[in-house]
C-alpha cells in the first residue's frame, strides 16, 4: 500500500544529489509508489496540540540541475501522514531540539524516523560515551585546566564543538602547538556548551570509516580518507571516499551497539570508526548511502524502506 511520506529537511534545492542520503531515500520511496511531500523546519507549527506544516508535493529525478519538482504549499496536519523523515542537518541546537518536541506529538501514529524523542536524548558525541571501551579517551568540558591536563596526558589531541557537524570547528593540536589557550578563548566566546576533546588517533590518515546500520544491523561502509593537509575526513571538506569492508573489530562494535539502537527506535544510523575506535554515533541525519552503493555495496535505501514498511 502506498504511504504518504514527508521529508523534513533543508530545502531540497540545496542538496548535492551525488552524495545526499535524503535524496537517495526519496528516490527509492518514489520508485516504490509512495507519495512524497517536502517541508523545511521553519514551516513547522503547533497550535492547540496539533502539529502543522506548509508541505509541498515532491517528485525527484536523478538528474543534476533538474532533480526535483515541488507543488504549492498546503497547510497540513502532520498526523494525517504515514511517515515523516527527520532529515535536516545539524547543528543540534535549540531549534533542532524544538522540532523533536513537536514531532513527538504525532509519533508513533505517524512514524517519525528516527524517533524524535530518542534523537533529542542521544546527541551523537554524547551517546557514544555510553560505550567508553569502544572509543578513544574523551573529555567533555569548558574548563581550560581540564583540557590542559588532558593534553599533558595524551600529547596530540582533537578539539571540536560538542554539537557541531560536518567537520566544522575541528582542530588537531600537537603536543608542542602553542595555540591551545587562544583556541579555548575562541571556543568559549563562540559556543555556550562544553567542548569535546579526544586523544588524536593517528590511524585517521588511513581513513575515517562510516558504517551504516539499519535497525541495529550493519549493512554497509565507506572509508573516508582526509586530504593531505587536513585532519578532517568529511567528504564535503575534501575527504576522499574509498571502497571498504568491515573488520572483526568493527563487527564487534556494531554488535555491541545494535541492541541500544533498536531499543531507541533508530532505523538509520551512521557510526564513525578510526582504527579500532568508534568516535561518533550519528542519529540526526546520517549520510553515506549513495557512496556505499556507488562502490558496489548494498542498496541501503532499499533496505531502509523495507524496514520502514515492516513497521507500518
Amino acid at each position: 500500500m502506498p504511504l504518504d511520506v514527508a521529508l523534513q529537511m533543508d530545502h531540497i534545492s540545496t542538496v548535492n544529489i551525488a552524495g545526499d542520503t535524503s535524496f537517495a531515500l526519496a528516490l527509492e520511496a518514489q520508485r516504490r509508489g509512495h507519495r512524497l511531500f517536502h517541508y523545511t523546519p521553519d514551516r513547522l507549527s503547533m497550535r492547540d496540540g496539533q502539529v502543522l506544516a506548509a508541505v509541498e508535493t515532491l517528485s525527484v529525478r536523478d538528474e543534476k540541475g533538474n532533480h526535483f519538482s515541488l507543488g504549492d504549499p498546503t497547510r497540513t496536519d502532520l498526523s494525517t501522514l504515514d511517515v515523516i523523515l527527520l532529515r535536516q542537518d545539524p547543528p543540534f541546537d535549540m531549534n533542532y531540539i524544538t522540532t523533536t518536541h513537536m514531532l513527538e506529538r504525532v509519533h508513533p501514529a505517524t512514524l517519525v524516523v528516527n524517533d524524535p524523542a530518542w534523537v533529542r536524548n542521544s546527541p551523537e558525541k554524547i551517546f557514544v560515551t555510553e560505550f567508553p571501551d569502544l572509543m578513544p579517551e574523551t573529555l567533555i568540558t569548558r574548563d581550560p585546566g581540564e583540557v590542559a591536563a588532558f593534553r599533558r596526558e595524551f600529547g596530540d589531541i582533537i578539539i571540536k564543538p560538542l554539537y557541531g557537524n560536518g567537520g566544522a570547528g575541528i582542530f588537531h593540536l600537537k603536543d608542542d602547538d602553542r595555540n591551545l589557550a587562544s583556541l579555548l578563548e575562541m571556543f568559549s566566546q563562540v559556543f555556550r556548551e562544553p567542548f569535546i576533546v579526544q586523544r588524536y588517533l593517528k590511524d585517521v590518515r588511513k581513513g575515517d570509516k562510516r558504517i551504516i546500520l539499519i535497525d541495529g544491523e550493519a549493512v554497509g561502509a565507506i572509508n573516508r580518507v582526509p586530504a593531505e593537509h587536513d585532519s578532517r575526513s568529511n567528504m564535503h571538506v575534501g575527504g576522499r571516499a574509498e571502497k571498504t569492508g568491515l573488520t572483526e573489530r568493527e563487527r564487534e562494535i556494531c554488535a555491541r551497539i545494535g541492541p541500544a539502537l533498536k531499543e531507541r527506535g533508530f532505523i538509520l544510523v551512521g557510526i564513525d570508526v578510526i582504527g579500532d575506535c568508534m568516535t561518533e554515533i550519528n542519529v540526526t541525519s546520517p549520510t553515506g548511502v549513495r557512496e556505499v552503493k556507488r562502490f558496489g555495496g548494498a542498496d541501503i535505501a532499499a533496505l531502509f524502506w523495507d524496514a520502514v514498511e515492516a513497521k507500518r
